[in-house]
């Protein structure tokens, strides 16, 4: 069933969503129009997933708000920010341990020898455990991989790994250098291979084309991960992923809504998922470090208390540009939520609200 429930949002439910109530579909509907008559985020597309499939599709909202105005799409393409770490970066990680090509409590430098650390494992990579800073604008180095990566290995040098949670991208980029070297084979087309096409993900990549550049919602106008001033859309963001090339652990991936229904689809289903096991599904839904508002998997957070009710094992994360994935497969519901919230300037403070909104929204289902 289809309403456009204003000039610039569209709500779908599937037929079999009888789950949602009235009161429900009502509060979701609300939720997504509400935020939309104060023009934040700029835009948005909503998926809804059980077991059988979608249920909820939504969309809104513009592209592009910068002349000509591009009214977002079903299929508008999103740059996934940090959702790059769980898609991308995790589920490599975890399909290598799989595979036993590598344990998690390995020292990284088994599998990047000039890191010059040997007490800083996999492990405490994936749950932001390594003792390493959140963040460093190595970009203003320029367009320069070997230099950027000489800058995280030297600034690797400090800190100590334990059990305390501090949120790096570091931590990440350094991962999927790990990946590359244990695989011989590039980070972009490894996810190709092992992840994107099993699971029928067509439009999701790194490095966009010219067919999904014209499709991508814009970001941020004249931000800080530049040299220079300037619109970023159809490119990554994230200004040290820009000075990779646009292939990084930490961020670089594109995708639809649809594209991740079907990512987080499949981990409903832990038994049937076609890349990782289901022993692996269960340990990156543990507990492994950290505590509340911070509780952390294996590159997933944990226990989402801030948007509403959800069971125990659900995982959950979000993207700087406005993007998040939830999945509780004892729910047997995922969300995604992919907007454009930092577009054409950000507002971090909006941005939370209105995630907030939305998921407390869908969790009534559950209540």
């Amino acid at each position: 069933m289809s309403a456009r429930t204003s000039p610039h949002v569209t709500i779908e439910f599937a037929e079999g969503a009888s789950r949602f109530s009235a009161a429900a579909r009502n509060a979701v509907g609300a939720a997504l129009v509400d935020t939309l008559t104060t023009s934040f985020p700029a835009g948005f597309n909503l998926s809804v997933v059980e077991r059988s499939g979608v249920v909820l599709r939504a969309w809104g909202g513009y592209a592009n708000v910068l002349t000509p105005r591009v009214e977002t799409a079903p299929d508008t393409v999103y740059d996934l920010a940090s959702l790059t770490k769980v898609v991308s970066t995790t589920t490599l990680a975890l399909w290598l341990e799989d595979q036993k090509l590598w344990k998690l409590n390995q020292p990284i430098a088994e599998w990047l020898p000039d890191f010059g650390r040997r007490d800083i494992t996999l492990r405490h990579l994936l749950t932001h455990t390594s003792g390493l800073v959140a963040h460093r604008p190595f970009f203003h180095l320029g367009r320069h991989p070997r230099a950027v990566r000489r800058a995280v290995y030297d600034e690797a040098q400090h800190g100590t790994p334990g059990t305390r949670v501090v949120y790096s991208d570091l931590n990440f980029m350094l991962l999927g250098w790990a990946i590359a070297a244990c695989t011989n084979e590039t980070l972009d087309r490894l996810f190709r291979r092992v992840v994107a096409v099993p699971l029928e993900m067509a439009d999701t990549r790194y490095r966009p084309g010219a067919r999904e550049r014209a499709r991508a919602a814009a970001t941020e106008l004249d931000g800080d991960q530049r040299l220079a001033p300037g619109l970023v859309q159809g490119e990554v963001h994230d200004g040290n992923a820009w000075s990779l090339g646009g292939v990084a652990g930490h961020a670089g991936l594109f995708s639809t809504a649809s594209d991740l229904s079907l990512f987080a689809g499949s981990l409903l289903t832990a038994r049937r998922h076609p890349v990782l096991s289901a022993s692996a599904q269960s340990r990156m839904a543990r507990y492994h470090a950290g505590r509340q508002p911070d509780k952390r998997g294996l590159g997933w957070r944990i226990e989402p208390r801030g948007w509403g009710s959800w069971p125990e094992g659900t995982l959950w994360h979000t993207g700087f540009t406005g993007t998040s994935l939830l999945v509780s497969p004892r729910a047997d519901l995922a969300v995604v939520l992919l907007s454009n919230a930092i577009h054409p300037t950000r507002d971090l403070a909006r941005q939370s609200d209105f995630r907030s909104v939305v998921h407390r929204a869908i969790a009534r289902v559950n209540s």
